[in-house]
C-alpha cells in the first residue's frame, strides 16, 4: 500500500506517519522509484503499536524508541524486553535519600522476602513503590502500607495471567509484541478496571449509586 492509504487505515496522518519515519519508530518502506515507498500490513500493524504506546500509555517519542528497539533486538528475551517495558512507562521519583526512604526502602525489602520475589532494587518500579510508601506516610496515611501483602498477592495474579498470555503466542514477534501492549496498555487498563471497582464497592457498601449511572 501506499503511505496515502497506510494513513488512511490507520488514522494517522502522513506527516506523522514520516515523522516515525525520520525518527526510526517506524520501518522504511519498499522503494518502487525515487520518490515512492509501498507498506505492508507489517507496517501497519507497527503504527498502531506506536499509537497505542503514545496515545493510551502515555510514552514519549523517545520511551516508543527504546520499547520498541527492545523488542527488535534478535534474541532478546522476554525478561528484558519486559523490563524495558516497564522502565520506560516508568518516572523517577525525585525525594531526598534520607532516613525515610531507607526505611521504606526496609519494608518493601521484607516485603519482597516474605513473597520470594526476584526483582531488581535499582528499577524505577522499585523506586516507585519507596516513593509511595514514604508519601503515604507523610501524609499521615502510613497504616495504608500494611495492606501491600494483599496488594503484592493481586499483582502476582495479574503478573501471572500477562505471562501465561504472552506464552500462549507462538509467533515470536507476535509474543514480543505482546509484552510491550501487556506492559504498557495492561498498566492502563488495571489502573481503569480498579476505578470501574472502587464505583462498585462504594456503591455497595454505602447504598449509592455510581455517579452518572441510570437509576
Amino acid at each position: 500500500m501506499r503511505v496515502k492509504e497506510l494513513s488512511s487505515r490507520s488514522g494517522v496522518s502522513v506527516p506523522t506517519i514520516k515523522y516515525y519515519l525520520r525518527e526510526g519508530l517506524l520501518p522504511a518502506g519498499e522503494l518502487v522509484s525515487r520518490n515512492q515507498a509501498i507498506y505492508s500490513d507489517a507496517h501497519l500493524r507497527r503504527l498502531r503499536l506506536i499509537r497505542a504506546l503514545i496515545d493510551i500509555g502515555g510514552l514519549t517519542i523517545a520511551a516508543v524508541r527504546d520499547v520498541l528497539a527492545a523488542a527488535d533486538t534478535p534474541d532478546e528475551t522476554v525478561r528484558r524486553i519486559l523490563y524495558t517495558a516497564q522502565e520506560s512507562i516508568s518516572a523517577q521519583p525525585d525525594l531526598p535519600r534520607d532516613e525515610a526512604w531507607a526505611e521504606a526502602e526496609r519494608n518493601l525489602a521484607d516485603l519482597v522476602e516474605r513473597r520470594g520475589w526476584r526483582v531488581n532494587p535499582d528499577s524505577r518500579a522499585w523506586q516507585t513503590v519507596v516513593a509511595v510508601l514514604v508519601s503515604a506516610r507523610q501524609l499521615e496515611h502510613g497504616v495504608w502500607t500494611r495492606k501491600l501483602d494483599v496488594y503484592a498477592e493481586a499483582c502476582e495474579r495479574l503478573a501471572s495471567a500477562d505471562l501465561d498470555y504472552v506464552a500462549g503466542i507462538a509467533d515470536v514477534d507476535a509474543m514480543l509484541e505482546g509484552v510491550v501492549v501487556g506492559t504498557v496498555l495492561g498498566d492502563t487498563l488495571v489502573t481503569a478496571l480498579r476505578r470501574l471497582a472502587h464505583q462498585s464497592e462504594s456503591a455497595r457498601r454505602l447504598g449509592d449509586d455510581a455517579p452518572g449511572a441510570d437509576a
